[in-house]
């Protein structure tokens, strides 16, 4: 009777908005749900572009009509297998991974790349193809719809999962080890985002002696390194975070590393192995070998991608409508003085790789053969060469230098992608090799560019030291806006002339 008894006996119900909760909370819902709202997205995109572009060609604004088109066997087939492959991109670009700990930026960032990706693999389905429907109006319209719907579905459930950790739901249980200063941040960042979901079970140290508080945070010391793996079999773990420094704890990092792998635990190591001021550290691989980058160009991701494309757009925009100027000004060149209308030279460029920057010849012709005997009248501190009256300069030189249009040419360095728009000003190789500091090469870093920080600050009249300091605030401080503004200030600084020669 009490078997019976106890199996007749079962919890009440869950409520409904209970049930869907937990749901929520379950990771594999979770990217399944994903996956069917992409698809869906997908489809109800394709149909909506479909309709819109059939609509627009007919003058026929009836579904019916847009129903009753009839699709090719083949057109079917392809249809699925870019509804397949369009999952694969999306999984490629890490959309169905964990974003708790990703910013809405990273997330919006590869929402975007996926559906690009994927509106691309359509156009070119559609060319190789020859399928009629898919127009450019159509791309734009799918592309603009999936973007839009995926987009707000995941920002809206980003928010709805933020709203279910604030109370208590989708919570990952956490570890740190290590009892140092960058444990206790870690701890107080933690505590201070509570919409990530982390709940912190204390802390693990070599010197545990069965019970005892951390007391810079309050939280429990719950075990030492011997009994870890005791204490991961026997307790729910979600994430063990590694705060003990390689140099001193390498066997036990190895250890501890070795018993979540078996385990099936997340294991994060907070690192500062070069204890950089300035480059930034990122996990990469190279032919599946996992490696720590250090790196310290700030130009990178989608606003350098953004940034070349203004590079080729805006220098082709320029060489086209100045080719009037510029074959004026060639011809000007080549009637005042002998030689050759451009002045090549070799200069440095991205991670100090060599190239021929162009010019309009401002100077005679043999100039750099004579510069050997005018280095003595340099009025520039450090490395770099400056005459304010050099005597190589020619007559229609010096009216080129002043107003900057000797350097116009360099928009097809810009078009070739040796230079851009906007950087630290290329420089000859004699000199960077006179460079004495080395926190100066940083600045080869990024592209040099026709403008930047140096020239709208002063140009020749700035000293070298405040001319680094520029470049390295520019890679520092880099946004497209900076670019914007420097672009802006470039043209009053050009018409003061100040610091040209």
């Amino acid at each position: 009777m009490r078997s019976l008894f106890r199996f007749n006996i079962r919890p009440p119900p869950k409520p409904p908005v209970s049930r869907t909760i937990d749901m929520l909370s379950n990771r594999q819902t979770l990217i399944s749900a994903y996956r069917s709202f992409d698809i869906l997205t997908a489809v109800f995109s394709f149909a909506l572009a479909g309709w819109v572009t059939h609509s627009i060609q007919n003058g026929d604004l009836s579904i019916y009509a847009y129903l009753d088109m009839r699709m090719k066997a083949q057109n079917v087939g392809l249809f699925l297998l870019f509804i397949y492959l369009w999952q694969f991109i999306f999984l490629e670009s890490a959309l169905y991974r964990s974003r708790r700990l990703s910013t809405r930026r990273e997330e919006v960032y590869d929402l975007l790349k996926a559906t690009s990706k994927g509106t691309l693999l359509l156009c070119i389905a559609s060319l190789a193809f020859n399928i009629t429907m898919i127009t450019p109006l159509f791309i734009l319209l799918f592309w603009a719809s999936t973007s839009l719907i995926c987009l707000s579905g995941r920002l809206f459930l980003r928010r709805l999962l933020e709203w279910l950790r604030l109370r208590g739901r989708n919570i990952r249980n956490m570890l740190i080890v290590g009892t140092n200063e960058r444990a206790v941040r870690l701890c107080r960042n933690i505590e201070s985002r509570p919409e990530l979901g982390y709940r912190l079970l204390g802390y693990v140290d070599g010197d545990w002696r069965g019970n005892g508080v951390f007391q810079k945070t309050g939280y429990p010391i719950i075990s030492d390194f011997e009994n870890f793996p005791a204490f991961l079999r026997a307790n729910a773990v979600d994430e063990v975070i590694l705060c003990l420094p390689v140099k001193s704890f390498y066997d036990q990092i190895c250890s501890i590393s070795h018993t979540c792998e078996e385990q099936g635990i997340l294991v994060r190591y907070l690192t500062n192995l070069f204890d950089t001021k300035l480059a930034r550290v990122k996990a990469d691989h190279i032919e599946g070998e996992p490696v720590i980058c250090q790196y310290t160009g700030s130009i990178e991701g989608w606003q350098a991608g953004i940034k070349r494309l203004c590079d080729i757009v805006f220098s082709s925009m320029l060489l086209l409508g100045l080719s009037p100027l510029l074959l004026l000004i060639a011809l000007v060149v080549k009637i005042t003085s002998p030689g050759p209308v451009l002045f090549v030279q070799e200069r440095i460029g991205l991670n100090k790789r060599r190239f021929p920057c162009y010019k309009f010849r401002s100077m005679v012709s043999d100039a750099e053969n004579r510069q050997a005997a005018l280095e003595s009248l340099n009025e520039v501190s450090g490395p770099v060469f400056k005459i304010e009256n050099d005597p190589r300069i020619t007559d229609i030189g010096r009216i080129l230098r002043k107003t900057s249009m000797d350097e116009l040419p360099q928009l097809i360095n810009v078009l070739k992608g040796e230079m851009s728009l906007v950087g630290p000003r290329a420089l000859p190789v004699r000199d960077y090799n006179g460079f004495r500091e080395d926190w100066h090469r940083r600045r080869f870093s990024v592209r040099p560019g026709i403008t930047g920080l140096w020239q709208v600050s002063g140009r020749s009249s700035v000293s070298f030291e405040r001319w680094m300091e520029l470049d390295m605030r520019y890679i520092d401080q880099w946004s497209l806006w900076l670019d914007a503004r420097i672009l802006a200030q470039t043209i009053p600084a050009v018409l003061r002339g100040t610091g040209a020669c």
